[in-house]
């Protein structure tokens, strides 16, 4: 049974059930008005009757008659239906019912009902053979028994009026209360249907693979926040809008894992083909020179030396990039980070001299305060996010760039920035240029060494710190700004810092070429 189908059901039972408790407490209150009505009128009845009676005792003991109910009644003015029994003291009983051509004598089953009735209670309500009567008893002071009586027939024939009134009433109410609760019902569910049919459209779209986007909604109209039922479809929409968001945001993860994958395997396959290359090379000289004269053999040594140091080279290329992957998997675990009190003005100091040497054409500026900025951080792995950052605006700009290292406070933060003047970055690559292997140059051609995944490195270690990496950059202004979030209270003396980078330092980031960082 559906859902419209059971509320019709239980609107039209309940409303059934008050007209049948409304139809029973109507009759009980008219029937019992009726029967008080139909008592008075036999009180009435029954004194002027026993008056009777004993105006027509000495007549019947003068006359030397019986003493019977047609003779009190001869000569008398009274309503069909009136029922009368007379029984003297030293006599037979006797009984009539008037009707409305005349009389009807009772039988003597009747009388004997009557006696029964009457035998414990001055009034009862008898069924005798001609219906059933509201019977009342008196005595005349000569010992006459008179029993007088009142058709009921009046009552149950209004009360069978009333019953067929009701009955015909109640179902005309409830043929037009099930029209009207079947149109209330199917309009106050429509919405449900449309949350139905909206479902059941995105239950049968391709939802598991490929890029998707969920386009089905419940309509404007159907999912009015106002309403129980419309808020349902509006949940509905809400829902609707969160999947297709995760279901984009899910097409965007995989699409960065597949270049991922992709930037991976080529930034291996290089090295590796260039290892096999010069060691097939190198194999192929030590042959030659197992049989040759000493000069070709120091000049096939040489070249086997050349192959050599080109298969370290590459070796070394892989090995960084292993590395720097192995790296950002332990950031992205919340491992990695060693936490020591770090003087950033000193390792600032330290990451701008370090750099100038690989960058004699570039111009070099360093701004600091004159006290030292103190934190909680890894030492190493800030001045490795320095280095970065330093060697990302060192690689991928023109000689006689001025790059500057600032460093500044803020309520609650430290402020890093690198600044130059080159050409800035391209819009079109800005939003992806923290992403790992993020590049410009879609053929993965490169003037460094670098695996790409320095300026990942340092969002990576910055963002442990709980801090923010950001980059702002147009042509000949370019900030790389590096936000990192101070201690709430500084001791009154300050632990001598830990500023000294790892060993074994990372390689060098790689960024969109000629168009900036």
């Amino acid at each position: 049974m559906s859902l419209q189908a059971r509320l019709m059901a239980a609107v039209i039972g309940f409303v059934s059930l008050i007209l049948v408790v409304v139809a029973i407490i109507t009759s009980a209150t008219l029937g019992k008005t009726l029967e008080d009505r139909l008592q008075e009128q036999l009180t009435s009845y029954s004194a002027g009757i026993k008056r009777w009676v004993a105006d027509a005792e000495p007549l019947a003991a003068v006359t030397g008659s019986p003493l019977t109910a047609e003779r009190v009644l001869t000569g008398q003015r009274v309503p069909a239906g009136l029922l009368l029994a007379v029984q003297p003291a030293n006599g037979s009983a006797s009984g009539v019912v008037v009707t409305a051509d005349g009389g009807r004598s009772l039988r003597s089953g009747d009388l004997f009902e009557l006696t029964q009735a009457l035998h414990d209670t001055g009034t009862a309500t008898v069924s005798l053979s001609g219906g059933s009567y509201l019977v009342t008893i008196a005595q005349t002071g000569n010992g006459t028994i008179v029993v007088t009586g009142l058709s009921r027939s009046e009552i149950q024939q209004t009360l069978g009026t009333l019953f067929t009134v009701i009955a015909l009433a109640t179902l005309g109410g409830l043929l037009l209360l099930a029209l009207t609760t079947a149109l209330t019902i199917s309009m106050g569910l429509r919405p449900l249907r449309a949350v139905a049919a909206t479902a059941t459209r995105v239950a049968g779209q391709q939802l598991d693979r490929g890029e998707v986007s969920i386009t089905e909604r419940v309509p404007d109209y159907e999912a009015d926040p106002r309403t129980e039922v419309g808020r349902v479809g509006v949940a509905l929409n809400t829902l609707l809008d969160h999947v297709d968001s995760s279901l984009a945001a899910r097409q965007r993860n995989e699409d960065r894992m597949r270049r991922f994958v992709a930037d991976a395997s080529h930034e291996l396959r290089t090295p590796l083909a260039s290892i096999r290359g010069y060691s097939e090379l190198s194999l192929k000289a030590l042959g030659q020179a197992r049989g040759a004269d000493a000069d070709r053999a120091a000049g096939t040594l040489e070249s086997t030396t050349s192959a050599l140091e080109r298969i370290q080279a590459q070796s070394l290329r892989m090995t960084r990039l292993v590395e720097d992957l192995l790296l950002l998997a332990r950031l992205d675990e919340g491992r990695e980070l060693v936490k020591r009190p770090v003087d950033l003005t000193q390792l600032a100091v330290e990451a701008l001299s370090d750099a100038q040497p690989t960058g004699l054409d570039h111009a070099w500026e360093l701004d600091v305060p004159a006290q030292p900025v103190t934190l909680s951080g890894d030492a190493g792995r800030l001045h490795q996010v320095l280095a970065n950052l330093l060697a990302n605006a060192r690689t991928h700009t023109p000689a006689g760039t001025t790059i500057t290292l600032a460093l500044t406070t803020e309520p609650g933060a430290a402020v890093l920035r690198v600044h130059d003047d080159g050409p800035g970055i391209d819009p079109a690559v800005r939003e992806e240029l923290f992403a790992r292997f993020a590049r410009g140059d879609a053929s993965r051609a490169r003037r460094t060494g670098g695996t790409g995944l320095g300026l990942a490195i340092a969002k990576a270690i910055t963002e442990g710190h709980g801090g923010a990496i950001g980059v702002t950059s147009e042509p000949g202004d370019t900030t790389f700004t590096v936000r990192l979030p101070l201690p709430a209270a500084e001791p009154d003396t300050a632990p001598e810092p830990d500023t000294g980078p790892d060993p074994k330092p990372e390689s060098e980031p790689t960024a969109p070429p000629p168009s900036g960082q």
